[in-house]
């Protein structure tokens, strides 16, 4: 096993030209695994005579013992290349590693904002001024329907149903759905788009752009993002908040007030509910912090 072991690294410097880091990387790898063997067994194995069931009790083993999933994942890609290159060279007939599936990565919770910080980030914008009324239009029309930064670019003027409450909306994959809107949205937009100045170079009529930047060309999605950050200092609020933030805290609200989740799914055009469901995660961190803050025997 070791002299495989010896020879998979050679290989590595000489045919693949490897770097030093890479190679180390694969011998400690290697060498972690030749350690577990030969404690399982009294004995190092041959590499033919590894089976997927032993390496299947060897990832139980870093799971029990708390090993990082990213260093798991490493060390099976390890093994699935050292295998793999075993096939190659004659000294096992198939590959045991192949079988074996990468932990799942754990998805982190998405920042959201509360209720209260909403209202003061779509205060924050001037309602005196002409961008003012552009950018609270913007971060009202993110919120109320819960879109995508690149969507809300996308917007024409074709899309709207103000009086109807309803947009069209161009989604991934140019998936389209239809998304209600808010009446504070609507009023925002029917105030913007009274004094909205439109580029002759813009297509006029139902393919005029609903957001514009000052001289009247269609705003682009980093534009919204500076916009976003200048009334974020204004507000006070978390410097991480990106306008996809906007989106997380439309869902996140929506589950904390008992909207069903397939529903939810539907308003943000997601294809699978798997997608949409981290939101749950995050509703039920909130009901679990209320719990433990209220509950007389939460602690």
């Amino acid at each position: 096993m070791q002299a495989a072991v010896d020879r998979f690294l050679k290989y590595l410097r000489v045919e693949r030209n490897a770097s030093d880091l890479t190679t180390k990387s694969y011998g400690e790898d290697l060498e972690a695994l030749v350690e577990y063997l030969q404690e399982l067994e009294g004995r190092v194995p041959q590499p033919g005579d590894v089976s997927t069931v032993v390496l299947r009790g060897y990832v139980a083993a870093m799971h029990e013992a708390g090993y990082a999933k990213t260093t798991i994942s490493r060390r099976l890609a390890s093994m699935r290349s050292f295998f793999r290159f075993g096939q190659r060279e004659g000294w096992t007939k198939s590959n045991p590693a192949k079988p074996l599936r990468n932990p799942r990565k754990a998805r982190s919770l998405p920042h959201f904002l509360s209720a209260d910080e909403i209202l003061r980030l779509l205060a924050a914008p001037p309602a005196g001024e002409l961008m003012g009324l552009r950018d609270r239009a913007i971060l009202e029309t993110l919120y109320s329907a819960g879109l995508r930064v690149s969507e809300l670019a996308g917007l024409n003027d074709g899309d709207l149903d103000l009086a109807g409450g309803a947009l069209r909306v161009r989604g991934k994959g140019r998936r389209e759905r239809i998304g209600p809107v808010g009446s504070y949205a609507i009023d925002a937009l029917r105030k913007w788009l009274a004094v909205r100045p439109l580029s002759p170079r813009e297509k006029q009529g139902p393919l005029a752009p609903v957001f514009v930047n000052k001289f009247g060309r269609r705003l682009t999605t980093r534009s919204v993002g500076r916009l976003l950050e200048k009334h974020l200092a204004t507000a006070g609020l978390d410097g991480r908040t990106t306008p996809h933030t906007l989106r997380h805290s439309f869902a996140t609200h929506l589950l904390d007030a008992g909207a069903d989740i397939r529903s939810v799914q539907e308003l943000l055009g997601h294809k699978s509910l798997v997608t949409t469901q981290i939101y749950t995660h995050v509703s039920t961190a909130g009901l679990r912090a209320t719990y433990e803050r209220a509950h007389p025997r939460a602690n």
